[in-house]
C-alpha cells in the first residue's frame, strides 16, 4: 500500500471481511435460559474413538456457560435437545424461551417443531448465509475446535482424541473468568454459586 491507495485490488477484496453486528445493552440483561444459541459442528476430519463424526453445542445467551453433546448423525440433534432441555430446567427451575439456530434441516423436522411449538419454545432461525446472527455459538464452534487441535498437536496425540480435547476446553471455558460477564466465570453465573476447583 502507498500513500493510502490499494497496489493490487484483488488482494483487498480478497482480505475483506463483514462488519461486526452490533448488540444492543438491553439484550445482554437477559436472564439464564431465556435465550440458547445451538449449532452442530461436522462433520470432523478424524471420526473419535468412540465413532462420532459430530458434536452439537448449546451456550445460554446470559451465562454463556456450554454444554456439548457428541453425536453420529446429524438427525440426532431432536434426542440431544429434549435431555439438554430437561436437565437443565430440573436443575434450574427455569424453562427455556428461545432456542436459535441456523437454518439446519436437523432443527426443522417437523417432530422438532411441534416439540417446540408443545413446550412454548420461540424458535429463532438465522437468515441463511449470515452467521453472524448467530455469532455467540458460532465463534464458541471456532474456539473449541481451535483449542481441541492445538493441545492434540502440541503433545503429539492422535486426532481421534478430539473428543476428549474439546470436552476439556469445554470444562476449561465454563470455569475460566469471561470479558463479556465483566471477569465472572459462565458457571458462577449460570448456577449461582462458583464451582469446586481443588478436587
Amino acid at each position: 500500500m502507498k500513500n493510502n491507495h490499494v497496489e493490487c485490488e484483488a488482494c483487498a477484496l480478497g482480505k475483506q471481511h463483514r462488519e461486526e453486528f452490533l448488540v444492543h445493552e438491553e439484550k445482554r440483561k437477559r436472564e439464564i435460559l431465556e435465550l440458547i444459541h445451538t449449532h452442530v459442528c461436522g462433520p470432523m476430519q478424524t471420526r473419535s474413538l468412540g465413532g462420532e463424526l459430530y458434536f452439537i453445542i448449546f451456550v445460554d445467551d446470559r451465562s454463556r456457560y456450554t454444554l456439548i453433546y457428541l453425536i453420529r448423525k446429524k438427525s440426532d440433534v431432536f434426542e440431544y435437545f429434549k435431555e439438554f432441555k430437561n436437565m437443565m430446567e430440573k436443575q434450574t427451575g427455569i424453562y427455556i424461551k428461545i432456542l436459535r439456530s441456523n437454518h439446519g434441516r436437523e432443527y426443522k423436522s417437523r417432530f422438532f417443531n411441534q416439540y417446540c411449538k408443545i413446550h412454548g419454545i420461540l424458535q429463532q432461525f438465522t437468515v441463511p448465509h449470515t452467521p453472524q446472527q448467530n455469532g455467540i455459538v458460532e465463534r464458541k464452534n471456532r474456539t473449541l475446535v481451535e483449542c481441541a487441535w492445538s493441545m492434540l498437536q502440541g503433545k503429539n496425540i492422535c486426532n481421534a482424541c478430539w473428543v476428549e480435547a474439546i470436552n476439556i476446553v469445554v470444562y476449561l471455558k465454563n470455569r475460566s473468568p469471561n470479558k463479556i460477564l465483566d471477569l465472572k466465570i459462565p458457571f458462577e453465573v449460570f448456577y449461582g454459586y462458583k464451582p469446586l476447583v481443588n478436587l
